[in-house]
């Protein structure tokens, strides 16, 4: 179910399924790199601004799903407009910083995404831009994300599976609509 905050900025309606912590797991794989499996948590928050701000890590994750090392970090913000052209800036730790431009799909909870502009620090690795695909399915969020660089064309290198994450919070804002319960908690079963 999504939900809308009533504090959220009404621009961000369309992009209201982004928002929350979501975790699971995915696949990397692109030549030079260690294929792997990896774990993400991704968080999508707003402060009543135009604007959604985005957090993710991802780490590589050994065949019992153990964290092994980090993998990426990046974070950024996320707009949309009245003709729901999606743009984001995005920094992340490989010394790489983006501009992608997009658009949400009509009628569904899909975004598309392709960088315009990439700058890179003296220490990053080659790149030269990328696409990504974010989908709200069946209650998660799902996402592919392609790229290139100079000895690579443009080809899948990550995807992942992620699920909402329901914080303490959330659970005893639930709580409160179920008014008073048995002390057995039994009853509320039967």
């Amino acid at each position: 179910m999504i939900e809308i905050p009533s504090d959220l900025h009404p621009d961000l309606v369309p992009l209201a399924f982004l928002l929350g912590n979501w975790t699971g797991a995915g696949v990397s794989d692109f030549p030079g790199a260690e294929k792997c499996n990896f774990g993400q948590e991704v968080s999508f928050s707003h402060d009543g601004r135009d604007f959604l701000e985005y957090v993710s890590h991802s780490w590589v994750l050994d065949a019992e799903g153990n964290k092994v090392k980090p993998l990426e970090s990046e974070s950024g913000y996320w707009r949309i407009d009245k003709d729901r052209k999606v743009e984001v800036v995005m920094a992340r730790d490989q010394g790489v910083i983006e501009i992608w431009y997009g658009e949400l799909a009509h009628q569904k909870p899909q975004i598309d995404l392709v960088t315009d502009a990439v700058a890179r620090t003296a220490a990053s690795g080659p790149y030269n831009g990328g696409k990504r695909l974010y989908g709200y399915v069946n209650g998660d969020l799902m996402w592919v994300g392609e790229k290139a660089t100079p000895e690579v064309e443009l080809r899948p290198y990550m995807s992942a599976h992620l699920k909402k994450v329901v914080t303490p919070e959330e659970v005893e804002e639930m709580a409160k609509g179920l008014g008073d319960l048995p002390d057995d908690g039994i009853a509320f079963f039967k």
